[in-house]
């Protein structure tokens, strides 16, 4: 079987009505498209866009978000245009596109300035997540042919994959891309407790734990034939990063961390969720304080569940998290899962809204990750200078507002502005991902007043009002905003 023929076989189980005529016809066109090209493996590139999508139909995504995953690097990496994009595809997936080529502009000088560059450009793709969503998949398999890169490109991407993408892929909901990314980033972090740990754990421990999930399901399924109870029930799978860090935070050895084994149940209903509760708790004795009901108040990123701990068989620890078969796609997949719906911005909106409410007053970028702030931005575009830094303005800011945001004195001397490699006026406003770069004039003496007629930042007003008045001109520049 292709690597193609897999994608198809994938997207058929998990989006049955989808059309796989348009995947057919992306799949041509990005073939196309990188024709001759190789990735460090060696590997024909479109190998990189099949991995890409593959992750993304795995996870369940609507399927322009997997034809955006198969064209997703063609108009950064090759000489097609969005353009053409859009007249073969649609609006729909050219703006998926576009958001991932945005993404891409940001360049890598420093951990600090790059978190503070590409959380901008994450909010700015906040209009479609989906974009995320593309992004993460496609981190995920350069993680996976991280190998192939020298050492000092190997930490920079584990770096920023553990500071900027894994946390935002958390905060969206979109666990299990999180954990396949810190799980790899581990492997080449600490390649020494990342052996040792998957040995222990999923190695010698497998046994262990089937046997005890074995026989916890014998118990439970006496009980739950009387109330006709239907479930699925598996040892919840534990990853090996979040294991060494609480090691590391909490300063225990691995036996000390595994003192709880954890347990999931999926149900049909909530009705069913709290039915199974009652199972459990008949069953064996909860432990004091560690009953939790995520149903009837979920958590901010919408998470539902049940979880309960129990003194189960042998007197061990065991944790139950029960939930619906929907509310475990929710958990693992995120904003993701909210495309597969008939109506998906009711329940997305509501599940984003709560996320954005609480990221409030971050102090630095640290804070940020564990807080990040969309809301602040809603009336924000980001612009790209020709080095890569991201500039936040207002909308309907113009060049004017951009220079004075760069530096003042370019401010003070600009006298024209290339936009995505066009001149274009001084009074034009920017749109989200636009690359400005400003032509100043040494010999230039100050600003000029009219721009006031049109500029939105308060720096550009400022700095402009303070050159007139010291140039004796205030009072021309009181009736030039009055009129």
């Amino acid at each position: 079987m292709t690597r193609f023929d897999k994608l198809l076989k994938t997207i058929k189980k998990n989006n049955p009505n989808s059309d796989l005529d348009m995947v057919r016809l992306a799949y041509d066109f990005a073939k196309k498209a990188h024709q001759g090209q190789k990735r460090m493996s060696g590997e024909p590139y479109i190998y990189h866009s099949l991995a890409t999508a593959q992750t993304l139909a795995e996870i369940k995504t609507d399927i322009a978000t997997i034809i955006a995953g198969i064209l997703h690097d063609v108009p950064e990496d090759t000489d097609v245009k969005l353009e053409e994009i859009k007249k073969n595809f649609g609006g729909e997936i050219e703006k998926l596109v576009e958001g991932i080529t945005k993404l891409g502009k940001v360049k890598y000088r420093g951990i600090d300035r790059y978190v503070e560059n590409l959380k901008k450009m994450f909010i700015a793709a906040a209009q479609d997540p989906r974009v995320m969503v593309i992004k993460f998949a496609d981190r995920l398999h350069n993680l996976k042919t991280l190998n192939y890169l020298p050492e000092h490109k190997q930490k920079r991407i584990v770096e920023e994959t553990l500071k900027i993408y894994a946390p935002i892929a958390g905060l969206l909901g979109v666990w299990r891309l999180r954990w396949q990314l810190e799980d790899l980033c581990f492997k080449y972090l600490d390649n020494k407790n990342y052996k040792k740990l998957k040995e222990k754990y999923e190695i010698k421990q497998q046994k262990e734990r089937t046997r005890l999930i074995n026989k916890v399901k014998k118990i439970i399924s006496k009980e739950t034939k009387k109330d006709n109870i239907e479930y699925e029930i598996n040892g919840r799978f534990k990853h090996l990063y979040s294991i060494w860090q609480k090691m590391q935070n909490k300063q225990k050895k691995f036996n000390e961390i595994y003192d709880v084994f954890a347990m999931r149940i999926l149900v049909n209903s909530i009705s069913d969720c709290y039915k199974m509760l009652g199972v459990i708790h008949t069953l064996w004795k909860p432990k004091k304080g560690r009953f939790k009901d995520f149903i009837s108040t979920p958590k901010p990123n919408g998470y539902r569940a049940l979880h309960t701990t129990v003194f189960g068989p042998e007197k061990k620890l065991i944790e139950f998290q029960i939930r619906t078969k929907q509310m475990h796609e929710e958990a693992i997949f995120g904003i993701a899962s909210h495309w597969r719906y008939k109506n998906p911005t009711q329940p997305y909106s509501k599940w984003m809204d709560d996320v954005l409410r609480i990221q409030r007053n971050a102090k630095n970028s640290k804070d940020y990750m564990k807080k990040l702030k969309f809301d602040i931005f809603n009336d924000r575009i980001f612009v790209f200078t020709p080095k890569g830094d991201v500039v936040d303005l207002p909308i309907g800011a113009t060049p004017v507002d951009f220079a004075y945001q760069v530096h003042t004195e370019i401010g003070n001397k600009c006298v024209n502005a290339i936009v995505n490699e066009k001149i274009e006026r001084l009074d034009t406003k920017l749109k989200n991902g636009d690359l400005v770069e400003i032509i100043t004039e040494k010999n230039r003496k100050g600003p000029n007043i009219d721009w006031l007629k049109f500029v939105k930042t308060s720096i550009a007003k400022n700095n402009i009002k303070k050159y007139a008045k010291n140039q004796g001109i205030f009072s021309t520049l009181i009736s030039k905003i009055k009129h």
